[in-house]
């Protein structure tokens, strides 16, 4: 583990500008500078850094962040990950510190996993330069028109005939049996005897994101039937086949320069397209695409045209993909090859230009698509067409975005020469039926059996029973009291935008003591204090509790914001990047500076806050009593607990009052 101290100096010295800039060309502008920005397609500049805040903001697809952050996003890495690259740019040694003993295992465990996987990666590319493998499998992969740089670079390999090769080599370099097992790079008999899976094939090693191997890929040169074609590596804590992509890590930077990524079925498709000069290109490794596979795409790209062989699997698999890649919201189009071809075919019979014409020429969306391809189909027969409209409007139906929904709404409508409002009342039928279905699984997800001593009233509605559970945000952010969030958000928020700032209270306010002064933060945690009040949920409550200590550390505002956002917690950085990077800069922020100042916002609405804070609290309080009451069977107890919500609901109008609330 990284210690906090050695995490701090990296934060310290990390330049936002200067880390962006190795990735994106900055132009300075006034007191910060601007670009277009690198995740997403565009051509008028709306990312934005901010040297002074030290963060990065996108006000046209939203992404924002700090030097950290921006790095995790664009090269696809954990936070450690990020960590260690900025260690690396700005030459700070990062010397570990104790970690708990489960926390090594893990680390350890995937790390021996990795670096087995590693040794066989080499082991399996070595076993190519013996005389079996320059005879087999160098042979095939010219045969298949792979070059050298090319087989070299994605570490293609031989694995021997012999089924004792690689456990035997493995063994005598020190690895253990049981990550040999593990990574399903041996098997072990009933009678004790430990073999190779993979035997008398050509390698393909499959990386992850940051480059590592995670796993292969073996194919068989043999024309006998009864042995499978392919035989790929088990799935295992560094290696899920639905979250992998083969290529993505040699692909990852083209795919985000073109902002496009160019999807393809198999191992020799990629090869071939990559090495022809189109390096945007990975592929689903001869699985149906998967939800994780095109949210790993989306972390480059929103962009995804689907190169698939022009037969009938082919089509198949791209009307597959098709509605998957559209309702995580990416752009799809599609693009068939001649019948008979796939792209490693294709590649090697084109030159790199005649490739690119023929995927510019040929990319259509989805409606074109499967127009052509239902339309002929439905012939002129009126109910067929009727159903190939409905099954475009299906698809449509599955985008999220309204405005791009409303926009192939009328270009389907002109195209089918068919109302729009008819077209939209079945997207509209299909978001509906669609939704419900959601969270009709989401409930059966929930759902838990009622306790047996659960008795429903017999003239109640049945109704699912639900332990109470925790709410959370989208990502991190835990939220167990609803009804109290709202507040702690806002009192939360001026602590951590204006902590620092003195409180300017006029000599006719309540709040002022005569020759004493305090800033924001002091103020509400003196006023939470004062009527022993924590926050509630678990994330705002661990925030606050980080602010105040790097406070007491003498720390300025903007460093105490800076330890936030590139918190290690991923709960307070996630807090700290909702509160502190604002989603409407440009707008609400100038509108209500224009009208007031800061000072006098701080004034009028801290004080405000927490009195509404106050009266939420008696309002969660006034719910439990109730809630209490009709439990309780003795009179005095019922009577007490009358008395004690009479008195709550006094106090809550008071409050009320002093906000200004009828």
């Amino acid at each position: 583990m990284i210690p906090q101290e050695t995490v701090d100096r990296i934060l310290d010295l990390a330049q936002i500008e200067d880390v962006v800039g190795d990735f994106v060309t900055l132009k300075r502008a006034g007191a910060t500078y601007k670009a277009c920005c690198p995740f997403h397609n565009e051509k008028t500049p709306s990312f934005v850094v901010s040297p002074s805040k030290g963060i990065y903001k996108c006000f046209g697809c939203g992404k924002s962040g700090t030097a950290v952050g921006f790095v995790m996003e664009h090269e696809s890495m954990t936070y450690v990950e990020a960590l260690r690259y900025l260690a690396r740019k700005y030459n700070v040694e990062i010397i570990e510190k104790e970690e708990s003993a489960e926390d090594i295992a893990k680390r350890q465990r995937n790390e021996s996993l990795l670096l087995v996987s590693e040794f066989a990666g080499e082991f399996f590319r070595k076993s190519m330069e013996t005389q079996e493998g320059q005879t087999i499998a160098y042979q095939y992969f010219r045969s298949r028109g792979l070059q050298d740089d090319t087989i070299r670079k994605y570490g293609l390999g031989w694995a021997p005939v012999s089924r004792h090769s690689f456990v035997d080599a493995a063994r005598a370099a020190g690895y253990k049996e049981e990550y040999l097992l593990d990574t399903g790079l041996c098997k072990k008999y009933d009678d004790g005897r430990v073999v190779d899976t993979f035997c008398d094939r050509v390698m393909f090693p499959i990386h992850s994101v940051s480059g590592r191997v995670i796993a292969f890929g073996g194919r068989t040169l043999k024309s006998d039937k009864n042995i499978p074609k392919y035989v790929n590596s088990k799935e295992t804590e560094i290696y899920v086949k639905s979250k992998s992509l083969y290529g993505i890590y040699f692909a990852k930077n083209e795919i985000s320069r073109q902002d496009k990524c160019i999807l393809v079925e198999g191992y020799l498709d990629v090869l071939s397209m990559h090495q022809l000069g189109i390096r945007n290109v990975v592929a689903s490794s001869g699985t149906s695409l998967t939800v994780e596979q095109i949210r790993l795409i989306r972390k480059f790209s929103n962009n995804v045209t689907i190169i698939y062989d022009g037969d009938g699997a082919g089509i198949k698999a791209a009307l597959r993909g098709i509605d998957l890649v559209l309702k995580e919201g990416l752009n799809v189009k599609i693009v068939l090859l001649p019948d008979g071809q796939d792209p490693d075919d294709f590649s090697k019979k084109h030159s790199l230009e005649e490739v690119q014409e023929y995927i510019a020429a040929n990319e259509r969306d989805f409606i074109d698509f499967k127009t052509e391809l239902l339309l002929g189909e439905a012939g002129g027969d009126p109910l067929k067409r009727a159903n190939l409209i409905n099954d475009i409007a299906d698809t449509i139906a599955l985008m999220p975005d309204a405005v791009v929904r409303a926009v192939y709404v009328r270009a389907s409508a002109e195209k089918f020469e068919i109302d729009e409002r008819i077209l939209a009342d079945r997207i509209s039928r299909s978001r509906t039926n669609m939704l419900e279905a959601e969270l009709k699984q989401r409930e059966r997800d929930a759902y838990v059996a009622p306790p047996v001593d659960y008795v429903p009233e017999m003239d109640a509605e049945p109704v699912p029973y639900f332990p109470e559970q925790e709410i959370r945000h989208e990502g991190p952010v835990v939220i167990t009291e609803p009804l109290l969030e709202p507040c702690e958000k806002e009192l939360l928020g001026f602590v951590l935008q204006e902590g620092c700032t003195e409180l300017e209270f006029d000599r006719d306010s309540k709040y002022y003591v005569e020759g004493q002064t305090s800033n924001v933060a002091e103020f509400i945690d003196a006023a939470l204090a004062g009527d022993s009040i924590d926050f509630c949920n678990p994330s705002y409550a661990k925030t606050y509790e980080a602010y105040f200590a790097y406070y007491g550390e003498g720390l300025s505002q903007a460093q105490i914001q800076q330890r936030l956002l590139n918190s290690m917690d991923e709960e307070i950085a996630a807090v700290a990047k909702e509160l502190l990077i604002e989603k409407y800069q440009i707008t609400v922020k100038n509108y209500e500076q224009s009208m007031t100042s800061v000072a006098s916002r701080l004034v009028m609405f801290v004080p405000k806050s927490l009195i509404a804070y106050q009266c939420k609290r008696v309002e969660q309080e006034v719910q439990e009593k109730m809630k209490a009451l009709a439990s309780v069977q003795e009179h005095d107890a019922m009577e007490g607990l009358l008395i004690e919500i009479q008195n709550l609901n006094k106090v809550k109008t008071r409050l009320n009052n002093e906000l200004g609330r009828v």
